[in-house]
């Protein structure tokens, strides 16, 4: 069993900052990506940044120069640090994991449960 717990949500005024963490533990063999999606309200989800074990990170075009990615493989965690926050950045923002679990065939996606960011006055 896998599980991706997320942290660091919250209320911040336009242009602050956030930083959200997330760990994965369990039946873990191989995370080959980690990273953060983000859902808006009537909006589909979307991809905010994701990083491989190659060390490839793809950032959604609304958050290059302003949100960072980090990884550390060997706590299975990644974070991400978003300034210069605005309003459009409200979502629900999601962990995600592509796990091989011992034994499994293949990789599989993983999510956390969520944490709301909410950018406001």
């Amino acid at each position: 069993q896998v599980q991706l717990v997320e942290s660091g949500g919250g209320l911040v005024q336009p242009g602050g900052s956030l930083r959200l963490s997330c760990a994965a533990s369990g039946s873990i063999f191989i995370i080959s990506a980690m990273g953060w999606y983000r859902q808006a309200p009537g909006k589909e989800r979307e991809l905010v940044a994701v990083r491989t074990n190659g060390g490839r990170i793809d950032y959604a075009d609304s958050v290059k120069d302003r949100f960072t990615i980090s990884r550390d493989n060997a706590k299975k965690t990644v974070d991400l640090q978003m300034n210069s926050l605005e309003p459009e950045d409200t979502a629900v923002y999601y962990c995600y994991a592509k796990i091989l679990t011992p034994g499994g065939v293949r990789s599989q996606d993983y999510w956390g449960q969520g944490t709301q960011v909410t950018v406001s006055s």
